[in-house]
């Protein structure tokens, strides 16, 4: 990132909503500009996300990003690529739904559903792998070119929510697209 992006960044507006009142509580600040003071690692980093995420649909994409970053508990993530989901078209319902999507099947693919149960068990690790039959489910879904691809892009993400939970990015002043403008 560059001050230019950052400054950028700053000045996009929120809804009126939540600049008419005071109500709302204070924005916080990031704790360091990680992108700036490590830029080979951010670069490497887009790289890495540009190179997993090839062949892979975009939305199915955005949704197993979502995904993870509800469970990382990722605002600036969720903020990101829920705009883009939305600007790719995915539906606000499906969007809405991701967070219990055990209980909203019907809103999904067997395809997304088994895309979305591996990105559970590559981002949670308690139980210290991921099973052989959510793996399975997977591969039953993709070729292993793209099953290759979708793990790399859960781990990819991961990647990514830690960065941005660990410096406090902060959400919503990210506008659709802007990241990919950029590299």
């Amino acid at each position: 990132m560059t001050t230019e992006t950052t400054e950028t960044t700053e000045t996009t507006e929120y809804p009126a909503h939540t600049r008419a009142t005071s109500e709302y509580a204070p924005e916080h600040s990031p704790r360091l500009a990680w992108a700036e003071r490590a830029p080979e690692v951010y670069k490497a980093m887009v790289r890495l996300d540009a190179a997993a995420r090839q062949g892979i649909d975009p939305v199915l994409l955005e949704l197993v990003k979502i995904r993870a970053s509800q469970l990382n508990h990722c605002a600036y993530c969720l903020d990101m690529h829920t705009k883009d989901a939305l600007a790719a078209g995915e539906s606000v319902d499906r969007i809405v739904q991701l967070s219990a999507w055990e209980e909203s099947r019907h809103f999904y693919t067997e395809r997304e559903l088994a895309a979305l149960e591996l990105t559970e068990a590559v981002t949670v690790l308690t139980d210290g792998f991921v099973p052989d039959e959510v793996f399975a489910r997977a591969a039953g879904h993709f070729d292993e070119t793209e099953l290759a691809h979708l793990v790399a892009a859960i781990n990819v993400i991961n990647a990514w929510n830690r960065f941005a939970v660990t410096t406090r990015m902060v959400p919503g002043h990210y506008t659709p697209g802007q990241h990919r403008a950029a590299k």
